[in-house]
């Protein structure tokens, strides 16, 4: 494998710098013989309901105060001395995440390889691996005897961590802003360093709007958000194709014999593929950018931490970072597209016509299924180098008079910016690249050994005059056009649909009293269907307007509106067959009602979101055969139900083992999902001082089968945060020895400890540690060794046995003696 680390208890957590200077020990040499070998033990063969098993951290002996001072940790391979690793054959391989895994080789030589892992490359040693350890009392909703706490909105929270699930879920459903630019403005962005063109330059700034935007929702109130953004995107590209011979795109790209619901399956499962490569990358880097650190004891109490894990914010990042142009939702059609040319242009306005003309008609057009009627931003680059401003001013007027107000004036400097530079600040990479794209960068910086650093500059005056241009477009021109958009399909479209008037019309349609056949005509459409058989709606039929009503209310965060229409399409599309588009529909529907800050019974949540969860991932997975739909819409399930707190979390759980026993995440993502129902049945909150009704059981149960899931993939920091977190859950227990009385549990435990202290790079730092003791450390890692290479994974063979009253010495040894030989058989 390409990960192989040594690990550091404690320390060794994803996330920011310690605050307070540490010292450090590597533990008694002793304390590290007296391990007793353990017998492989196995948890429940039921794989829906885990025993909720104790397990107790064994006490440290011989422990002195810390010596030397821990030295500062590297942000980047390039900085550290590397030691010498022995190379061994673990039986306990992770396979390749996709064929193109398999041709990035891992290369230590190049420093400019480190801000491609910036999003994740941390000192781990002040943010644990497993996210709200406890849960924010904040956030849960009174429900239960248990749950003495008042209610609170999910959303209340919403901006406090930029990594947080919900934050990361309201970024990723915002308003897409297409760039279309003239070939002279193109060449400017090539002068700038810019080999993308504008969509380069403009796309950091999209995800980082500052100050405040004001939204007026469907009641005409209006409520301030701090952290609104968009995304830009390249016009015409990301587009998924139904049926590339009747969605009437002309330049469709080949399918190879594939249908349409073939194609659209081998893309989810490619996508998919890079976003568990991508977090894979990143692991791997950072296990080895950590090698060098010295091993400390297990971090016990206190490891639990309300910060989500950078990997799982990378992991979930990438994943919604997924959406395509596709006919069964709207949030990846463009809002607005900004059509810009630059000064150097010689005839300015009728260049602006023809890139319009582009936009609206001939083989750059959009599909039939997207609505052609979005907002037009005119955008005119001044070269400030070498225009004349006058001029410049000139042609802008001009363009107001003949074009509308919906125009800009944006003064850059045409010659590129290096770091040197007085003005020179650096341009961010962006948070929400696709996983495919990601993953090309890496490789790059594998296969090329002159790979420089793709962080770019850009002088601090076009940075500021890019942001005024970020914040007018949103404030005056985007977001009031969204905002009228959805007043008035709301008025003539949705408003008819409700009542009872309302759904005497849809029954009439859904008939055709006195109407024709259904198959009345030989198109797939009818008079009473407007939905195409394959698999769109086109874009003025009322469905696909009311889909859009839907998602604008959502982006613009009118989860009231948004529930309504969403659930007023949940029937016409399962009317129609319309099986994704039913999905879709189902999934928001649920997403938007958890959203709102309200409260909700247990009998309403089964009622609804439950419903709506099932139809959602069992329309996405089984009829449509959509693994990243059915992941996506778990995921955001359980993130949501998490929140809610109280017995919600309950039913997060039992999503979040559905998405399990579905087999759709790769081992990544397993590992990851096992991670959050950790920390989400940490969130459990007791009341009284046993903290009856929590779930501290459940929790360190799966952390344990977490840590097993990594040790699988040989990634030891993630497997000892998760070791980490299972003792400091288990040590708040009212029963401290309840190791003790199980068993299988307790040498499962004790299995995974000896596994992370027998990898090869702890062996070698031991080595590196204690030069005197050489002989005895070889004579030990022989053996420890030979136990780690015939160890596999002890999930699903036996049950957990239960706890005996008392323990008989003699049968305990003889137990253990025949585990360890039947391990080593």
């Amino acid at each position: 494998m390409l990960g192989k680390v040594s690990y550091v208890p404690g320390l060794m957590r994803a996330g920011s710098w310690p605050r307070h200077p540490a010292t450090f020990r590597p533990p008694p040499r002793a304390h590290r013989e007296s391990a007793p070998p353990s017998a492989a033990s196995q948890p429940p063969t039921d794989d829906t309901t885990l025993p909720e098993v104790a397990f107790m951290p064994q006490p440290l002996q011989d422990e002195s105060p810390p010596t030397e001072p821990l030295q500062a940790l590297p942000m980047a391979a390039s900085a550290m001395k590397f030691p010498k690793t022995r190379h061994s054959t673990s039986t306990i391989e992770s396979l390749p995440l996709s064929s193109s895994e398999t041709t990035l080789p891992f290369r230590r030589s190049n420093p400019s390889r480190a801000s491609l892992y910036a999003s994740t490359l941390s000192p781990p040693g002040s943010r644990s691996i497993s996210p709200a350890g406890r849960g924010s009392p904040s956030r849960v909703l009174s429900n239960t005897v248990f749950d003495s706490r008042p209610p609170r909105s999910p959303t209340s929270n919403a901006g406090d961590s930029p990594a947080e699930p919900l934050n990361l879920i309201l970024k990723a459903f915002v308003p897409h802003v297409s760039i279309y630019a003239s070939e002279d403005t193109e060449a400017l962005m090539s002068d700038k360093g810019f080999q993308n063109g504008l969509w380069e330059l403009l796309r950091p700034f999209g995800e980082d709007l500052q100050g405040k935007v004001t939204i007026r929702d469907s009641n005409g109130l209006s409520r301030t958000t701090e952290d609104f953004s968009i995304r830009f995107t390249r016009f015409g590209h990301d587009i998924e194709h139904p049926d590339p011979k009747v969605s009437g795109l002309k330049n469709s790209p080949p399918t190879q014999g594939q249908t349409g619901n073939q194609a659209s399956t081998a893309r989810d499962k490619q996508l998919l593929a890079s976003v568990e490569a991508v977090v894979e990358r990143h692991l791997s880097y950072a296990e080895e950018s950590f090698a060098a650190v010295p091993q400390g004891p297990f971090a016990g109490q206190g490891s639990d931490s309300e910060e989500t894990s950078p990997y799982y914010a990378l992991y979930l990042r990438r994943l919604l970072s997924g959406f395509q142009i596709s006919p069964h939702e709207t949030f990846a059609h463009p809002v607005a597209c900004v059509i810009a040319i630059s000064s150097r242009n010689p005839n300015p306005i009728e260049e602006l016509r023809r890139l319009y003309s582009e936009t609206s008609q001939g083989d750059k057009k959009l599909p039939i299924w997207v609505d052609g009627d979005y907002l037009r931003y005119y955008v005119l680059i001044h070269d400030e180098e070498k225009d004349d401003i006058t001029r410049s001013m000139g042609l802008f007027d001009q363009m107001k008079r003949h074009l509308g107000l919906h125009c800009h004036l944006l003064r850059l400097r045409s010659s590129s910016s290096a770091e040197t530079d007085d003005d020179s600040i650096p341009l961010p990479r962006s948070d929400w690249m696709s996983a495919t794209e990601e993953l090309e960068d890496i490789r790059q910086s594998q296969d090329d050994e002159d790979f420089e650093d793709p962080t770019m500059h850009i002088y601090e005056s076009d940075a500021t005059a890019i942001r005024t241009f970020v914040r007018e477009m949103v404030t005056q021109s985007i977001v009031p056009t969204m905002e009228r958009h959805v007043s008035i399909w709301n008025d003539q479209v949705a408003s008819r649909r409700r009542g009872l008037t309302g759904r005497f019309m849809n029954l009439s349609r859904k008939w055709a009293f006195g109407g024709s056949s259904r198959s009345s005509t030989g198109n797939s459409s009818s008079s009473r269907d407007t939905y195409n058989m394959a698999g769109f709606y086109q874009a003025e039929a009322p469905e696909a307007i009311m889909r859009k009503l839907a998602d604008y209310a959502f982006m613009l965060r009118d989860w009231k509106l948004a529930h309504s229409t969403y659930d007023l399409l949940r029937s016409d599309f399962s009317d129609s067959k319309a099986w994704k588009h039913h999905a879709a529909a189902n999934e928001m529907a649920a997403a938007s009602l958890l959203i709102m800050p309200q409260h909700m019974s247990s009998k309403t949540r089964a009622e609804t979101i439950d419903q709506m969860l099932e139809a959602a991932f069992y329309s996405y997975n089984t009829r449509c055969c959509a693994p990243y739909g059915a992941l996506r819409s778990l995921t955001l399930g359980l993130e949501l139900l998490r929140l809610r707190g109280g017995t919600n979390i309950d039913d997060a759980g039992r999503w979040g083992i559905r998405l399990l026993e579905s087999k759709i995440p790769g081992s990544i993502g397993d590992a990851f999902m096992k991670e959050r129902l950790g920390m989400c049945y940490a969130s459990k909150q007791g009341v009284g001082s046993w903290h009856w009704g929590s779930r501290r059981r459940k929790s360190a149960a799966w952390s344990v089968l977490a840590a097993d899931a990594w040790l699988q993939q040989s990634k030891h920091i993630q497997a000892r945060q998760c070791l980490d977190e299972a003792h400091g859950r288990y040590a708040t227990l009212p029963f401290k020895d309840g190791i003790l009385k199980f068993d299988a549990a307790g040498d499962f435990m004790a299995s995974l400890q000896n596994s992370l202290a027998e990898s090869p790079d702890t062996s070698d730092n031991e080595e590196g540690a204690a030069d005197d003791d050489d002989a005895h450390i070889d004579e030990e890692s022989e053996a420890l060794t030979d136990l780690r290479l015939r160890r596999v994974s002890t999930v699903g063979m036996v049950g957990l046995e239960t706890a005996p009253l008392h323990r008989d010495a003699s049968a305990e040894e003889e137990a253990s003696e025949a585990g360890a030989q039947k391990d080593f058989d």
